[in-house]
């Protein structure tokens, strides 16, 4: 006889139970206990086992919910999710408006500073997600105005204004919160929350070029990493490692470690981070001058990045889809897909604005097109110039190449200087 399905949930609870863990900052690992492994969650959230009512019970408390909610989806007093966890979850499957809703109604119902704090720090959240680096920080930093220990008890809300800063390129302040979380992690022996901040602060040095120090970082977390359990833990470490790689110009190392993230990604299901991992190696691949590859992966990655509603992962991945197209010869196709991408990324990021800007300049250079080369070029360097890094020092020594073609050495010498200066600036030749 087949077996009949218990009454006590619906098809729902393994997708609502994966939803709020994640809302809730915590991997499976952190999730499991007595009776119900790492694995054992998976596969109920893989909807291929069958909790029990007490494991149900169990995590539902863990994960700041009720067992109404995780069993039936059911609203109503103590049933659902609280704000903040129903918030991010909303935002980790791209329902934005429905997160909006979520934080006015905290807002409404914030008694204390407290409360007023997390709908906020919510808030900013949300704009990071929709790319408004400058609304997110400024809701951030109220925030922890109304509750200077939030960033501590929180660490969604210590890695939000984190990626914030560096997205609005201010890279001193990044690094400052990530090290001061990284440091606390350290002190209280929170592993997870180590590799966290330990990542996010590797890849804050590679993207100012600060590679010894990115480097010993992830050599640390190396060693933590192999204690842990959690994928995406490792995944984080391998990323941090395929970007430094990929900044330092290493393409093979680049390539490995991308491809070991993808992997991880990949068998835990963590689709959204897969896409990411996609978009990685796609630029990886066109810098190995494997652009086919690359829009292959672009391919692969493009319904999950459309799905997770993000415009500046949007805008990065038709980026690179012009930098393979234009390395495949296809100028008139990779200068539209480029005009359109740096309009976008304008707003939600300069720096990658400024390489959309680099990439039309080289395509109308090799077209013929030498004053709308310049003009573009003049364009990326004011959006890169801001960090050391090998897209800057490219830009200085290409336009310098059109100047000397030009009959002005003036300024191809000054810019040519400049270079020098940016490769001095970060330690190591970039290019």
């Amino acid at each position: 006889m087949a077996r009949q399905k218990l009454a006590y949930f619906d098809d729902g609870v393994g997708r609502r139970l994966r939803e709020a863990r994640l809302a809730a900052g915590l991997s499976q690992r952190d999730l499991s206990f007595a009776g119900c492994t790492p694995a054992y969650i998976s596969r109920i959230e893989r909807g291929e086992r069958v909790p029990s009512l007490q494991i149900l019970r169990e995590m539902a408390r863990r994960v700041g919910v009720s067992e109404a909610y995780l069993a039936h989806g059911e609203e109503g007093q103590g049933s659902a999710l609280s704000p903040v966890v129903a918030a991010r979850a909303a935002l980790g499957v791209g329902e934005v408006a429905q997160a909006r809703d979520l934080i006015e109604a905290a807002f409404a119902g914030a008694g204390s500073d407290r409360e007023q704090a997390l709908a906020s720090a919510l808030a900013g959240e949300v704009a990071l997600h929709e790319g408004d680096a400058a609304a997110a920080i400024a809701a951030l930093e109220q925030a922890l105005r109304l509750d200077p220990q939030l960033e501590r008890a929180d660490p969604a809300v210590a890695d939000a204004l984190g990626r914030a800063y560096a997205r609005a390129n201010d890279y001193e302040r990044s690094i400052a919160v990530f090290l001061r979380n990284y440091e606390a992690a350290v002190e209280r022996g929170d592993q997870l929350n180590r590799v966290r901040f330990g990542a996010q602060l590797a890849n804050a040095y590679s993207d100012t070029a600060e590679f010894a120090q990115a480097d010993a970082l992830l050599g640390e977390l190396i060693a933590v990493g192999g204690e842990l359990a959690d994928p995406l833990m490792r995944a984080r470490i391998y990323w941090s490692q395929s970007r430094m790689h990929a900044l330092k110009n290493e393409g093979d190392d680049a390539a490995r470690y991308a491809e070991l993230a993808l992997e991880v990604l990949e068998l835990s299901h963590q689709s959204y981070y897969a896409a990411l991992a996609h978009l990685l190696l796609a630029h990886i691949e066109t810098d190995r001058d494997n652009p086919q590859r690359a829009l292959e992966l672009l391919d692969e990655a493009e319904p999950l990045v459309n799905a997770s509603g993000r415009p500046y992962e949007r805008a990065n991945l038709q980026l690179e889809r012009a930098r393979a197209m234009a390395k495949l010869g296809r100028g008139e196709e990779a200068i539209t897909i480029a005009q359109e991408t740096s309009a976008l990324l304008e707003q939600v990021s300069p720096l990658d604005a400024g390489r959309g800007y680099a990439l039309m300049a080289k395509v109308y250079t090799a077209s013929g097109n030498t004053a709308q080369a310049v003009e573009l070029y003049e364009r990326a360097i004011e959006r890169l110039e801001s960090v050391p890094s090998r897209y800057l020092v490219e830009a200085y020594t290409e336009l310098a190449a059109l100047h000397e073609q030009d009959g002005h050495p003036d300024r191809a010498l000054d810019l040519l200087r400049r270079a020098m200066a940016a490769q001095q600036a970060s330690g190591r030749l970039l290019v």
